[in-house]
């Protein structure tokens, strides 16, 4: 009962402001409380700390991207996520334009779907360099065919296989492109006033450069909701083991192919001789029989080797190695 006061002391306070020795106005304020508005068309479901942890999640998500797409288009691919906001759902399909590339997936096992929205200049890049072009984007926006929605799935189904390995410390996705639209009218996943959180990400293929969005709706990732915080994410971080990224690497230059020539000599000739070359004729070299022969693994002159023959095929024999730092 400490805020209860005594005779004695209500006696002593009356005569202070009766004195003037305490002013009653310094009081007023002190027991006005701080009054936030809050927003009922758009309740506020994701914290700072949420947006946080999901643009940590996406910048991992990113340096996937950004290291296995290169194999399919043979240009350097960059990635760099921009933000992470929360934004009702009808904001993010009323800023989208047609035609527009989204990809519908299953968040299994969580309940519910997310979009990927792919600029559709990087679409017709892609589609471009999948089929032996320079990348190039073109000039003005078309609807895509079949045929290119066909090639633009198979990279659809590659990134959606690669959400699952940044989630791992929040739970085990089995993520799975269910389809592609080109009308933001048949992506309707969830209600227009639904909160979603959008993490937008800006993908440079050589130098074509656009955006991708990804939109997950509270919906579906309020189950783990809780685990989206920093404290959270850094304590159930997995311990890497130095030497077992070793042994990994190991495995997989182990399992690299690489070409190998042995070179028997050169000789120059001229362009008149070249041309009347048949049958028979000999070409001098600039090596002797009893001289080793240069071998090279890729365009880098590794070995020294003798010729031979094994079976019925013509082989070498390794005599030295070349060591160079």
């Amino acid at each position: 009962m400490g805020d209860v006061l005594s005779q004695s002391e209500i006696d002593n306070l009356l005569k202070a402001l009766s004195s003037g020795e305490l002013d009653a106005d310094e009081f007023k304020g002190s027991s006005e409380k701080q009054v936030k508005n809050y927003d009922f068309l758009r309740p506020s479901k994701f914290s700072k700390e949420h947006l946080r942890t999901l643009e940590i999640i996406f910048e991992h998500y990113g340096r996937l991207l950004s290291t296995n797409l290169p194999a399919y288009f043979r240009k350097n691919v960059q990635v760099e996520v921009i933000n992470a906001e929360a934004v009702a759902y009808s904001e993010f399909t009323n800023a989208l334009s047609n035609p527009v590339l989204l990809g519908i997936i299953d968040f299994a096992p969580l309940d519910g779907n997310i979009i990927i929205e792919i600029a559709d200049n990087l679409g017709y890049a892609m589609v471009d360099r999948m089929l032996g072009g320079g990348g190039v984007p073109l000039d003005k926006a078309r609807e895509f065919t079949e045929i290119e929605l066909m090639i633009i799935e198979r990279i659809f189904t590659v990134c959606t296989n690669l959400l699952s390995e940044p989630w791992n410390n929040v739970i085990h996705l089995e993520p799975r492109l269910i389809r592609i639209e080109t009308n933001s009218q048949f992506a309707q996943i969830i209600a227009p006033n639904e909160m979603t959180s959008i993490i937008t990400i800006n993908i440079k293929i050589g130098n074509v450069e656009g955006m991708m969005n990804v939109c997950l709706p509270y919906a579906c990732i309020e189950s783990v909701i809780d685990k989206l915080n920093t404290k959270y994410w850094y304590s159930t971080m997995q311990v890497k083991d130095d030497e077992t990224y070793q042994d990994v690497i190991k495995v997989a230059i182990a399992k690299a192919k690489i070409p190998i020539k042995a070179v028997l000599g050169k000789s120059t000739i001229s362009v008149n001789d070249f041309l009347g070359l048949q049958r028979g004729d000999i070409i001098k070299l600039n090596t002797k029989v009893e001289d080793e022969l240069n071998i090279y693994v890729g365009n880098i002159n590794k070995f020294k080797a003798l010729p031979g023959a094994a079976s019925d095929s013509y082989a070498v024999r390794i005599s030295s190695i070349i060591r160079e730092e």
